[in-house]
């Protein structure tokens, strides 16, 4: 094993989430959208957050092979969630490396996409759409 950490969280969606040792802590809130104060974060937000911190690093991680500059990526995690016939998620990733060759950075993209951790979590569990910009 690589790397492990713990998150305690009380009260759900409308309570505080704490990482261990206490270097992250934060207030959340049930969504507006859902009925509730909107005045802090959701799941899905730090989802999200993981996610596009996650697959920004597999891009880092292959650019050079496909012959772009990793550095320069910008990827975005868009989470929905959805509640036809229950709660579920989906997502779209989107990715744009300014001047990038459209195939090239696709290629990239989709390799990331077998690379990435969240990427292998969510495989098959819901859907996902690949862009580039």
């Amino acid at each position: 094993m690589a790397y492990k950490t713990k998150a305690t969280t009380r009260g759900g969606r409308d309570g505080r989430a704490v990482v261990e040792g206490g270097v992250l802590a934060l207030a959340m809130a049930l969504q507006k959208d859902l009925g509730g104060s909107g005045e802090g974060h959701n799941p899905e937000q730090l989802f999200a957050l993981g996610w596009s911190s996650c697959f920004g690093q597999a891009i880092l991680l292959l650019a050079k092979k496909h012959g772009l500059d990793g550095q320069a990526a910008k990827v975005t995690v868009d989470v929905a969630l959805n509640t036809d016939g229950g709660f579920s998620l989906a997502a779209d990733i989107t990715v744009s490396i300014p001047g990038a060759d459209k195939a090239a950075l696709t290629a990239l993209v989709e390799e990331a996409h077998t690379v990435c951790p969240y990427s292998k979590a969510t495989r098959g569990n819901i859907p996902v759409t690949l862009k580039v910009a």
